[in-house]
Protein backbone atom coordinates (compact mmCIF):
# COMPACT_ATOMS: atom_id res chain seq x y z
CA UNK A 1 0.00 0.00 0.00
CA UNK A 2 1.03 3.52 -1.10
CA UNK A 3 -0.09 7.13 0.11
CA UNK A 4 1.01 10.16 -1.79
CA UNK A 5 -0.23 12.67 0.55
CA UNK A 6 0.15 16.52 0.01
CA UNK A 7 -1.07 19.38 3.00
CA UNK A 8 -3.76 21.32 0.97
CA UNK A 9 -5.34 24.43 1.63
CA UNK A 10 -8.16 23.02 -0.73
CA UNK A 11 -8.79 20.03 -3.46
CA UNK A 12 -11.61 19.04 -4.97
CA UNK A 13 -12.01 15.97 -7.56
CA UNK A 14 -14.27 15.72 -10.57
CA UNK A 15 -15.44 13.32 -12.71
CA UNK A 16 -17.43 14.07 -15.86
CA UNK A 17 -17.64 17.88 -15.10
CA UNK A 18 -19.29 17.01 -11.55
CA UNK A 19 -17.29 17.45 -8.34
CA UNK A 20 -17.43 14.18 -6.16
CA UNK A 21 -15.79 15.12 -3.49
CA UNK A 22 -13.73 18.50 -2.04
CA UNK A 23 -12.41 19.53 1.35
CA UNK A 24 -10.99 22.65 2.94
CA UNK A 25 -7.78 23.21 4.59
CA UNK A 26 -6.36 19.12 5.07
CA UNK A 27 -4.57 16.26 3.44
CA UNK A 28 -5.32 15.18 -0.47
CA UNK A 29 -3.98 11.36 -0.18
CA UNK A 30 -4.16 9.07 -2.74
CA UNK A 31 -4.18 5.63 -1.85
CA UNK A 32 -3.20 2.71 -4.22
CA UNK A 33 -2.44 -0.94 -3.32
CA UNK A 34 -0.01 -3.17 -4.86
CA UNK A 35 0.07 -7.05 -6.44
CA UNK A 36 0.96 -8.17 -2.94
CA UNK A 37 -1.76 -6.49 -0.90
CA UNK A 38 -4.63 -8.77 -0.48
CA UNK A 39 -7.86 -8.77 1.30
CA UNK A 40 -6.25 -9.77 4.44
CA UNK A 41 -4.12 -6.39 4.59
CA UNK A 42 -6.56 -4.78 6.80
CA UNK A 43 -5.54 -7.37 9.56
CA UNK A 44 -2.56 -6.72 9.22
CA UNK A 45 0.13 -4.17 11.04
CA UNK A 46 0.86 -2.08 8.12
CA UNK A 47 -2.63 -1.16 7.86
CA UNK A 48 -2.96 0.59 11.21
CA UNK A 49 0.09 1.81 11.06
CA UNK A 50 -0.72 3.48 7.98
CA UNK A 51 -3.97 4.99 8.86
CA UNK A 52 -2.23 6.44 11.98
CA UNK A 53 0.36 7.75 10.09
CA UNK A 54 -1.87 9.64 7.46
CA UNK A 55 -3.59 11.11 10.39
CA UNK A 56 -0.68 11.64 13.01
CA UNK A 57 1.82 12.64 10.76
CA UNK A 58 3.25 16.11 11.98
CA UNK A 59 3.06 18.54 8.73
CA UNK A 60 0.86 21.78 9.86
CA UNK A 61 2.26 24.42 11.57
CA UNK A 62 2.00 25.28 14.83
CA UNK A 63 2.33 29.23 16.29
CA UNK A 64 6.23 29.11 15.44
CA UNK A 65 5.71 27.94 11.91
CA UNK A 66 7.17 24.43 12.83
CA UNK A 67 5.98 21.02 11.58
CA UNK A 68 4.16 20.20 15.02
CA UNK A 69 0.27 19.82 14.20
CA UNK A 70 -1.32 16.93 12.24
CA UNK A 71 -4.93 16.61 11.26
CA UNK A 72 -6.42 15.18 14.04
CA UNK A 73 -4.67 18.62 16.14
CA UNK A 74 -5.87 21.08 13.33
CA UNK A 75 -9.08 19.15 12.72
CA UNK A 76 -8.44 19.21 9.26
CA UNK A 77 -10.33 17.45 6.23
CA UNK A 78 -9.12 14.10 4.29
CA UNK A 79 -9.60 13.96 0.71
CA UNK A 80 -8.91 10.51 -0.15
CA UNK A 81 -8.70 9.25 -4.36
CA UNK A 82 -7.83 6.04 -5.40
CA UNK A 83 -4.64 5.57 -7.29
CA UNK A 84 -3.19 2.72 -8.50
CA UNK A 85 -0.55 4.60 -10.71
CA UNK A 86 1.75 4.44 -7.22
CA UNK A 87 2.46 1.22 -8.64
CA UNK A 88 3.92 2.06 -12.03
CA UNK A 89 7.18 0.93 -13.03
CA UNK A 90 9.11 2.56 -15.02
CA UNK A 91 12.56 0.99 -15.56
CA UNK A 92 11.42 -0.27 -19.29
CA UNK A 93 10.77 1.60 -22.36
CA UNK A 94 8.82 5.18 -22.18
CA UNK A 95 5.58 3.41 -21.28
CA UNK A 96 4.73 2.54 -18.05
CA UNK A 97 3.45 -0.81 -16.70
CA UNK A 98 1.49 -1.16 -14.09
CA UNK A 99 2.14 -4.52 -13.39
CA UNK A 100 2.78 -4.39 -10.03
CA UNK A 101 -0.67 -2.99 -8.71
CA UNK A 102 -3.64 -4.98 -7.20
CA UNK A 103 -5.86 -6.42 -9.25
CA UNK A 104 -8.81 -3.94 -9.55
CA UNK A 105 -11.62 -6.25 -7.69
CA UNK A 106 -9.30 -6.64 -4.67
CA UNK A 107 -8.13 -2.69 -4.96
CA UNK A 108 -11.54 -1.65 -4.49
CA UNK A 109 -12.47 -3.77 -1.48
CA UNK A 110 -8.93 -2.33 -0.15
CA UNK A 111 -10.13 1.25 -0.98
CA UNK A 112 -13.46 0.80 0.34
CA UNK A 113 -12.07 -0.24 3.83
CA UNK A 114 -9.56 2.70 4.10
CA UNK A 115 -12.22 4.83 3.28
CA UNK A 116 -14.78 3.75 6.08
CA UNK A 117 -11.60 3.29 8.59
CA UNK A 118 -10.77 6.57 8.08
CA UNK A 119 -14.27 8.07 8.62
CA UNK A 120 -14.40 6.38 11.60
CA UNK A 121 -11.33 8.24 12.83
CA UNK A 122 -10.63 11.13 11.05
CA UNK A 123 -11.51 14.46 12.84
CA UNK A 124 -13.59 16.49 10.26
CA UNK A 125 -15.22 15.91 6.71
CA UNK A 126 -13.60 12.94 4.48
CA UNK A 127 -14.11 12.99 0.95
CA UNK A 128 -13.48 10.56 -2.06
CA UNK A 129 -13.10 10.48 -5.74
CA UNK A 130 -14.31 7.40 -7.78
CA UNK A 131 -12.79 4.16 -7.65
CA UNK A 132 -11.76 3.50 -11.40
CA UNK A 133 -12.81 6.63 -13.17
CA UNK A 134 -11.27 9.17 -14.54
CA UNK A 135 -11.09 12.09 -12.25
CA UNK A 136 -9.95 15.83 -12.37
CA UNK A 137 -8.07 16.95 -9.37
CA UNK A 138 -7.34 20.39 -8.66
CA UNK A 139 -5.73 21.56 -5.10
CA UNK A 140 -3.70 24.41 -3.79
CA UNK A 141 -0.71 22.54 -2.34
CA UNK A 142 0.15 24.01 0.96
CA UNK A 143 4.51 24.67 1.36
CA UNK A 144 4.66 22.23 -0.82
CA UNK A 145 4.28 19.74 1.61
CA UNK A 146 4.39 16.31 -0.34
CA UNK A 147 5.11 12.87 1.48
CA UNK A 148 5.13 9.36 -0.17
CA UNK A 149 4.09 6.28 3.03
CA UNK A 150 4.65 2.73 1.65
CA UNK A 151 3.66 0.02 3.86
CA UNK A 152 6.64 -1.47 3.57
CA UNK A 153 8.65 1.12 4.92
CA UNK A 154 6.54 0.75 8.19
Amino acid sequence: MRILLQRVTRASVAVDDRTVGQIDTGILALVGFGQTDTPALPDSPAWPKMLDKLLNLRIFPDDQSSFNRSLLDMRGDLLLVSQFTLYAECKKGRRPSFSTACPPDTALQLFNRFVADAKSRAPAHVATGTFGAEMHLDLTNWGPVTILLDSEQM
